[in-house]
């Protein structure tokens, strides 16, 4: 007799997940092609998989494509930070400037425009913030820093101006904290969310208290005990034909090439190691770091944080215990929705099930990657699930990612929530 379910999920269901994503997504042209791995009670259960990793190429999508996974860098940075913390290297609660003494005197925004005399801001009005920038700040997006693609204020014009944050930037980690430092906060530390930069400062903070570069961390203290092979901040020139093409869509929807495989910048290494944003990796890659998470911080042998710090990772440390949705800006960008959701070490953190309106378990957490990349980890499920993709800019991210999510939980036989 054929099994009908593996670890507690319906393999009939799984195969749901397939067709309906591979119908709706990949078959309607909203994607290229995707993969996407479920992990349940010790078991990789399932594999999926579907479309193509290049179109114009003509290249079927497989299971060691390599993809820009973007801000699902943010938890392996955060994990990176964790250690440190461990060591007694540095603490949630420490004062940035007692790490990074230039910023002792961060102004927030008053008022003004971006103008740059020498490179640097000449017409800011600066407030003293209401207390001084904490690490947690960092860790969580309420540190009063922003991204120059936000477009919402006169500091993010900045960003851009100076292009703080830039792959490409001479100098890379150093460069930038030394333009935060003269550019103000957006708000005092604490009191909102906004999508940052912080996590980039983070892996500054690796780098200075750990004596390496922040790849070579990575590389030695978590990608190589891991067996995280395929995982770096390029793409070697031995491994680019598993490299996937990005794609956007055009004005009628339909996808263009955004960053062709054979000739991305990715290839190189950048001058800046984005902790926030910059990785590459692989769908059994970034399982085996979520399976390391589930499993209390070890894999195989191999511990890289207690259980008790894992355990963090489940709590919400936003200000007050509050939600996304009372701490964004409106209308402001996220890989996430906000009702229902807090934040916890670099990730997003389910607060409260009803309010996401979507099956769930209350202390999973989870990210995505701006080319549509999305994990989570549901420790109470016993379940973490991987989907990899390459569309920048679609609207269909939040979409698909309701789906799979759905999709994903509806395959579940005996609940252990």
């Amino acid at each position: 007799m054929s099994k009908t379910e593996v670890a507690g999920l319906s393999l009939s269901r799984l195969a749901t997940l397939d067709r309906v994503m591979a119908q709706r997504y990949v078959d309607g042209g909203m994607l290229p092609g995707l993969l996407t791995q479920v992990y349940r009670q010790g078991a990789l259960v399932h594999t999926g998989m579907a479309g193509h990793m290049d179109l114009e190429r003509g290249k079927p999508m497989r299971e060691d494509a390599i993809f820009r996974i973007y801000s699902m860098t943010k938890p392996i940075t955060a994990v990176a930070l964790m250690m440190l913390v461990e060591e007694g290297l540095i603490g949630l609660d420490d004062a940035v400037h007692t790490h990074i003494p230039s910023w002792k005197n961060l102004g927030v925004y008053a008022s003004g425009v971006a103008t740059l005399l020498q490179g640097q801001p000449t017409t800011f009005l600066t407030t003293s913030p209401a207390r001084p920038m904490k690490v947690v700040d960092l860790v969580t997006h309420t540190a009063g820093l922003t991204y120059g693609f936000l477009m919402r204020t006169s500091v993010d014009a900045t960003y851009r101006k100076q292009k703080i944050g830039d792959f490409q930037t001479p100098g890379g980690l150093d460069t930038m904290i030394e333009q935060l430092a003269a550019v103000p906060l957006e708000f005092s530390p604490g009191t909102m969310w906004n999508y940052s930069l912080s996590i980039d400062v983070m892996g500054y903070l690796v780098q200075k208290l750990s004596g390496q570069s922040f790849g070579d961390f990575l590389r030695s203290r978590l990608f190589e005990p891991l067996g995280m092979v395929d995982t770096a901040f390029h793409c070697p020139p031995e491994k680019i034909e598993r490299f996937t093409t990005c794609y956007a869509p055009d004005e009628q929807g339909r996808l263009k090439v955004q960053d062709d495989a054979q000739k991305s910048n990715y290839a190189a290494p950048p001058a800046l190691e984005s902790g926030g944003g910059g990785l590459v990796s692989t769908i059994h890659d970034y399982m085996r770091f979520c399976r390391m998470m589930l499993h209390g911080g070890a894999l195989d042998g191999v511990r890289i944080l207690s259980p008790k710090t894992v355990a963090m990772f489940s709590l919400n440390y936003l200000e007050g215990g509050r939600e996304l949705a009372a701490m964004a800006p409106p209308g402001a960008f996220s890989e996430s929705s906000y009702d229902g959701i807090g934040f916890s070490i670099g990730c997003g953190v389910n607060v409260d099930v009803a309010r996401t309106r979507l099956p769930g378990t209350a202390g999973e957490y989870f990210w995505g990657g701006a080319a549509s990349t999305a994990f989570w980890i549901d420790p109470k499920e016993e379940l973490t699930v991987v989907f990899m993709t390459q569309v920048m800019g679609s609207d269909a991210r939040l979409t698909l990612r309701r789906d799979l999510r759905t999709l994903v939980y509806s395959a579940i036989t005996d609940s252990l929530a």
